[in-house]
């Protein structure tokens, strides 16, 4: 029988109610989940940049929530609360290092952000430290890896086989809502953010990704405010 999987914490993420729906948003687009948004975050950046990112801080003292409580003497009465997010992370992370994390996430996907992502330099030495067995290690990493690839994967669309033609195939290939109308200064950052991933020097490079991004954009620039 396999032994239980220890090394996952539950945190309770007290926020907005605001940054918690465009955080739930963002992994739903995404077809994953809230904590694995914060924790590519956390694999991809050195602590002291995420760190440096801004806290959206605990709601203030009028944004509640509703919930019926499910069990206890009070069930089934209603309970105001602080809005909050659940996931479940390896341990020993703060409340405010996770909630910084899904605030980069959620600058990174809305164009606020572009990252540069350099390879270490040969010699160089991991900055975490960890107290588990190298072969513990070397499986979570792998697990980690994982989960960090299908994350990004779903930022490669998937080419409109009759080619980019109306604006909502525009949007569609930027990641915009069919309805939604980006200003000029959005399209553009978020064509740089897609084109670092796309672009055919890239590891993960695709012509035809990048040749119905440049489409996408002739049209955007029209019809874009």
């Amino acid at each position: 029988m396999n032994a239980p999987d220890i090394r996952k914490k539950s945190y309770t993420i007290p926020c907005s109610g605001e940054f918690r729906d465009a955080a739930l948003d963002l992994a739903r687009r995404r077809g994953t989940n809230v904590a694995d948004l914060a924790r590519s975050v956390v694999l991809m950046l050195a602590p002291g940049v995420i760190a440096a990112h801004p806290d959206p801080g605990e709601p203030d003292q009028g944004d509640r929530e509703t919930v019926v409580l499910k069990s206890g003497p009070a069930r089934g009465r209603p309970w105001r609360r602080k809005p909050r997010l659940q996931v479940r992370m390896a341990p020993g992370l703060a409340t405010a290092q996770i909630r910084r994390a899904l605030a980069l996430a959620l600058a990174i996907d809305r164009g606020r952000l572009n990252l540069r992502l350099k390879k270490p330099e040969d010699g160089a030495t991991p900055a975490v430290k960890s107290e588990l067995p190298d072969s513990m290690l070397l499986r979570e990493t792998r697990e980690e890896l994982d989960r960090l690839r299908a994350i990004v994967s779903v930022l490669s669309f998937e080419p409109i086989s009759g080619g980019v033609a109306t604006l909502e195939d525009a949007l569609y290939i930027l990641g915009f809502h069919p309805a939604r109308r980006p200003n000029q200064k959005l399209v553009r950052d978020r064509f740089r953010m897609l084109a670092t991933i796309h672009h055919p020097d890239s590891s993960m490079g695709s012509h035809s990704r990048m040749s119905q991004l440049n489409a996408a954009m002739e049209i955007l620039r029209v019809y874009s405010v």
